[in-house]
């Protein structure tokens, strides 16, 4: 490969990073004249890749959306973790991904060196995906159109549909998004109510970006996930925290939860003590059972009293005596 093919290869690279790149950190980086990347960038233009330039102190570089999508540029890890990725996705709440992870796995696994093929179907051959069951599923064209919306700082309108029913037109400035076990959610400032509010993905529908953009609010949290766990400690019984002690060491039980379960901590090498986001009682009982090991509630009582009506259920379905629910 010639030097300068390399070095087109290693600013697509830098420039497939969502991000301004000022045409003096990409000189430095690539060890040439800003001169030289000014050609690099006419080059990349003519072969089809739309690089925009934007001018001031905050300009630069940087990659945009063009009519058909170019090759990406993936190191090694990069290209084993979305391939593992996608494996997984079908298990997952978002509709209809599946059958698109399917497509785009066969293209990646096409193209994967012999190297990086073995390390993914090794690690796929070890995992069993647990399916995510009857939850409710998300438009996977909402979540993008509100992800873009988050990253460009744009008004957003959708409508939604309330818990109880209640249906309305919303106008929001989307702040980021929270995937809380089965569930996704959208931390955003409502400009009709003049309110942070939190709106389930799943209820939402006909979100379009405005085009007008606004400076970022100050949330009034530390960040998105302290903002939800605070919210969802105000939905009543639909949604409770639970707080166990779990008989097991705690790297087994947080491997076995999953990283968007909730806290888990060392009480000391053979018991553990865990905190759990937000979720139903039923989503958080079947959690408890499924870890295999003994454990003690200390809170909420309804998950205490769940459990048991659910163990009376499952002894009276098997036939045995002392299943008085």
């Amino acid at each position: 490969m010639s030097e300068t093919s390399a070095r087109l290869l290693n600013l697509l690279s830098l420039l497939q990073t969502p991000r301004e790149w000022p045409g003096s950190e990409l000189a430095t980086r690539l060890g040439v004249t800003s001169r030289t990347i000014r050609r690099d960038i006419e080059r990349l233009r003519e072969l089809g890749y739309p690089v925009h330039a934007t001018m001031g102190a905050e300009g630069g570089y940087r990659l945009a959306a063009g009519t058909a999508m170019p090759p990406l540029l993936l190191d090694d890890e990069e290209a084993v973790a979305i391939a593992v990725g996608l494996r997984s996705a079908a298990g997952q709440t978002v509709a209809g991904v599946e059958e698109a992870s399917v497509r785009a796995l066969a293209k990646l696994e096409q193209v994967l060196p012999a190297r990086l093929r073995r390390r993914v179907g090794t690690l796929g051959n070890a995992t069993v995906p647990l399916p995510a069951g009857g939850g409710p599923t998300v438009d996977p064209e909402q979540l993008t159109v509100l992800a873009a919306a988050i990253t460009n700082h744009e008004r957003v309108r959708f409508a939604y549909q309330a818990g109880a029913g209640e249906r309305t037109k919303r106008l929001v400035e989307p702040h980021r998004l929270v995937a809380a076990g089965r569930r996704w959610y959208l931390v955003a400032y409502d400009n009709d109510r003049e309110d942070w509010r939190l709106f389930r993905v799943d209820r939402l529908t006909d979100a379009f970006p405005t085009g007008v953009r606004t400076p970022p609010r100050e949330l009034p949290a530390a960040d998105a996930a302290a903002f939800f766990q605070e919210r969802m400690k105000g939905l009543g019984p639909a949604a409770q925290r639970a707080v166990v002690t779990v008989h097991a060491p705690a790297g087994e039980v947080a491997a076995r939860l999953g990283g968007r379960a909730g806290e888990v901590t060392a009480i000391d090498e053979e018991s553990c003590r865990w905190h759990s986001t937000p979720d139903s009682l039923e989503w958080l009982a079947m959690r408890l059972v499924m870890l295999g090991r003994e454990f003690t509630v200390q809170e909420p009582p309804e998950l205490a009293g769940y459990l048991r009506a659910m163990g009376g259920r499952a002894l009276r379905g098997a036939g045995e005596p002392g299943g008085d629910g």
